[in-house]
């Protein structure tokens, strides 16, 4: 069946795009893991915008602040509060929005390596491609995953903006795809890293998608000499069809 626009009339005046972005990352993850071997698993991660993971988190449970004056002070029970710090002036404050962390995924980990991430799946949305900002914070997220080990797939249905993330990411890495000379808007691409005799090599597998036409089958690799299809046609008809979507 052929890829949807659902952005634009007559299907965005019928049904909400956040919708299907939201059930496609699910129904991806149940194909995964009929096909995953025992030692893998999958889950979907959305976010939308306003969550933000924190690495470190401090806490303060003391009934009494410490000083503001960098040097510490007796507390009634005979203890000492903590030296504060006291930071200078900041060189730079400006009114500034913050880009717009949005994410549709996949992730695929390997549980007997501590459930180290092996593998990506990032559905694009309109966030991700709505600011230069934006785009910049999501080829960056890609590259840290391919520097890491972690294969990538990149999937763009968004027909709003017209920008080829995949194409920005390969400029970031310093390379460019011949294949991608036209820059579609619309493209769905594996990556990874691998070692060969020669050093690191970036290896993708990157085709055009058009509206009208059925979504490819990409290799997701789990390990070097390890992949898995990622069929996105058969993932993506099952959404339809479950949200009624013709």
């Amino acid at each position: 069946m052929p890829l949807r626009d659902h952005f634009h009339s007559p299907l965005a005046d019928r049904r909400h795009w956040e919708g299907f972005h939201g059930q496609w990352p699910g129904v991806i993850v149940q194909d995964l893991m009929r096909s995953l071997p025992g030692r893998y698993f999958a889950e979907p991660r959305v976010h939308l915008g306003e969550n933000v993971e924190i690495d470190v988190t401090t806490f303060y449970e003391e009934d009494t602040p410490p000083s503001s004056n960098g040097h510490s002070e007796d507390l009634p029970d005979g203890g000492a509060t903590t030296a504060v710090y006291a930071p200078p002036r900041p060189t730079l404050a400006v009114a500034s929005d913050l880009p717009n962390i949005a994410a549709y995924e996949i992730r695929i980990f390997d549980q007997r390596r501590q459930c180290r991430l092996v593998a990506a799946v990032e559905i694009v949305s309109p966030a991700n491609k709505d600011r230069p900002e934006s785009r910049s914070l999501f080829v960056a997220r890609c590259a840290a995953l391919l520097q890491a080990g972690v294969s990538v797939a990149i999937v763009d249905l968004v027909t709003t903006r017209h920008f080829n993330l995949y194409a920005e990411l390969l400029t970031l890495l310093g390379h460019t795809d011949p294949m991608m000379a036209a820059r579609p808007h619309l493209v769905a691409a594996a990556c990874r890293g691998v070692r060969r005799d020669e050093g690191w090599m970036l290896e993708t597998w990157a085709e055009p998608l058009a509206i009208g036409r059925p979504l490819p089958t990409l290799p997701l690799w789990l390990a070097a000499d390890f992949a898995i299809a990622l069929n996105l046609e058969a993932s993506y008809e099952r959404t339809c069809a479950d949200l009624r979507i013709t």
